[in-house]
């Protein structure tokens, strides 16, 4: 996630909930869901672009988070920090049983945008979002299902067809009622996340970012 593709995915949520369709199956290159935040890219950013990546990924969260239809995350692989986080903004997961999951933003030295962590409290089992953020480990896919990051897991092969039949039954629930229900679901807590300014807008990348990303780029 650099500030392209948050720009990008930020504003293809927005363009498809001004029309929605039926339903959205999010998912990655194969083997691959998401690796989150570009470790590269975040220890050399000024405060500028901090704000910009703050304020990415607060709007591409909220955006898949609150999206007004059935949004699927087909999880084909590792989800790591941001990356399981935009799976946990969909309204039903399907992981592969061959990848490796977790929240680990703390080893980069990197602390939670405001809505991220609210999708993180909202999603995973009280302990275990606490084990997951604060041991910032991955974990089997078997573990991240008894989190409450998934629904349910699948072989690598059935993950995307698997997701895409769980989409197909969603989307033919009631279009507006599925919009209304979702939304006193959800939008407490995203209302909640964002009632203030993201404290994180003044500073996101501290002194030990670059060390900790570093470590882990390292091979």
């Amino acid at each position: 996630m650099d500030l392209a593709l948050l720009e990008e995915g930020g504003r293809l949520a927005e363009e498809l909930a001004a029309d929605p369709p039926t339903a959205v199956v999010l998912t990655g290159r194969e083997g691959f869901f998401s690796a989150g935040a570009d470790l590269k890219l975040a220890p050399t950013l000024d405060a500028a672009g901090q704000r910009a990546m703050v304020e990415g990924i607060n709007r591409i969260f909220a955006g898949w988070y609150a999206f007004p239809r059935p949004v699927v995350a087909a999880v084909n692989g590792h989800a790591i920090a941001g990356g399981l986080i935009l799976a946990l903004c969909a309204d039903y997961r399907v992981g592969s049983v061959e990848g490796k999951y977790g929240v680990t933003e703390l080893k980069a030295g990197l602390p939670y945008p405001a809505v991220a962590m609210a999708v993180v409290r909202a999603e995973l089992h009280a302990p275990a979002a606490r084990r997951l953020v604060l041991g910032a480990d991955l974990v089997s896919a078997q573990i991240a299902l008894e989190a409450g990051a998934f629904d349910e897991v699948a072989e690598p092969d059935d993950v995307l067809h698997r997701a895409t039949e769980v989409a197909r039954g969603l989307a033919a629930l009631p279009a507006e009622a599925y919009a209304k229900v979702k939304a006193q679901l959800r939008g407490p807590i995203l209302e909640a996340a964002l009632a203030q300014p993201d404290p994180l807008l003044e500073g996101w990348a501290g002194a030990e970012t670059a060390d900790a990303a570093a470590s882990i780029l390292r091979p």
